[in-house]
């Protein structure tokens, strides 16, 4: 279908899925107890919480799709900073929720088989996925892997692997920060985003970086803070108009010297360290999405300060949005991959690190220890 409201006949309707379908109980989703085996596979597992040294490479079963379900012969794994919080959870040793559970939320790969029920998807088309293991234990660190169709979604013929392996968690997020605003838009397509100016914070992470190309995508001017030459290059070959080492300039007085009316919305990673500095640049009804904690777990807000601008706060994560932003996020992505928006490497401001699947557990402590641009594992 086409949704003649969207401000693009391109835009491809999909399915609302639901966060909460699909969810398992029990028994590990390849225990081919009641279900029949197909093959053997690599999977990567743990079965209680920890560093990545309870990450396992396994054999298990391969098993045909449920009802509503795709199989997806996985190529590429990304991995978040949300796969190894999950995997450390509340503390060492502690037991995950399903006996066992393959990691990553994110991946992309080819469609080998189609549950009962399934429209819109066959098998040899190639896909990315989101929220693989979100209530599931069907995370992307392995050859194969079982999702509702709804969390599965085409690649554009011209759209690599590496690039769908790249979305999910950053790019919705992403998406989510920039249609939150009270003025701004609600869907995001070419001049969504027109006259406006966004403020990403730390444009050299994975969510600042689909921040910067999908505000640029929509026509906005985009201003970011780094902390370094290195990012600084990395946040320009994202696209953003302007750059702002925060470590050397005056971010505030740089910031207000490009916007003088203000800034329209901030993507804010470190609320608790910018603070101030987000009062001091936004216009009087702007809004601030935060995604993240970096630099600090509580921050203070300026009750008078924040009235008198008539200012928002907006707190984002990926897996309560709900459906509505979900459905949007996945269509105005697919939108932005058919007119290429959304490249990765170096090249485009997200360098790409690549473990082989048996190296799972260094992925994770990569991301873990900080790494700057992309983890993906080819599987």
């Amino acid at each position: 279908m086409v949704d003649h409201d969207s401000g693009d006949a391109r835009r491809t309707t999909f399915p609302a899925p639901s966060l909460i379908a699909g969810a398992f109980v029990g028994r590990a989703w390849n225990d081919a107890e009641d279900d029949e085996v197909v093959a053997r596979m690599k999977s990567v597992v743990y079965s209680r919480t920890g560093d990545p040294s309870v990450l396992r490479l396994v054999d298990r079963d391969v098993t045909e799709p449920a009802p509503g379900e795709v199989r997806v012969r996985v190529v590429v794994s990304g991995v978040n900073p949300t796969d190894w919080k999950s995997r450390v959870g509340s503390g060492a040793g502690a037991a995950p929720p399903f006996p066992e559970v393959t990691p990553n939320q994110d991946g992309a790969g080819v469609i080998d088989a189609v549950g009962e029920g399934v429209e819109n998807l066959a098998v040899g088309d190639r896909v990315w996925v989101y929220l693989a293991g979100h209530q599931r234990p069907t995370g992307t660190a392995q050859e194969y892997t079982n999702l509702p169709a709804a969390r599965v979604v085409r690649l554009p013929a011209a759209t690599s692997f590496d690039i769908g392996a790249s979305l999910g968690v950053p790019a919705m997020t992403a998406h989510r920060a920039l249609t939150v605003s009270e003025d701004g838009p609600k869907r995001l397509y070419p001049g969504a985003l027109s006259g406006k100016v966004v403020l990403v914070a730390g444009g050299a992470g994975a969510v600042g970086h689909a921040a910067i190309q999908l505000a640029r995508w929509a026509g906005a001017t985009v201003i970011t803070t780094i902390s370094g030459p290195a990012k600084a290059a990395l946040a320009t070959a994202a696209g953003a108009d302007h750059v702002i080492n925060y470590r050397e300039d005056n971010a505030a007085g740089a910031i207000t010297k490009l916007a003088p009316d203000g800034v329209d919305l901030i993507v804010e990673v470190a609320i608790a360290a910018n603070a101030q500095l987000d009062i001091d640049v936004l216009k009087p009804r702007g809004s601030i999405a935060i995604y993240a904690n970096d630099g600090g777990e509580e921050f203070s807000l300026d009750v008078r300060q924040n009235m008198i601008k008539n200012l928002r706060y907006q707190f984002v994560l990926l897996y309560s949005v709900g459906d509505a932003a979900i459905v949007a996020a996945v269509e105005d992505i697919t939108l932005a991959l058919g007119d290429e928006a959304l490249p990765v490497g170096e090249y485009a401001g997200l360098p790409l690190h690549r473990f082989p699947l048996a190296e799972t557990a260094d992925a994770h402590q990569a991301v873990q220890d900080g790494a700057v641009g992309k983890v993906l594992i080819d599987v």
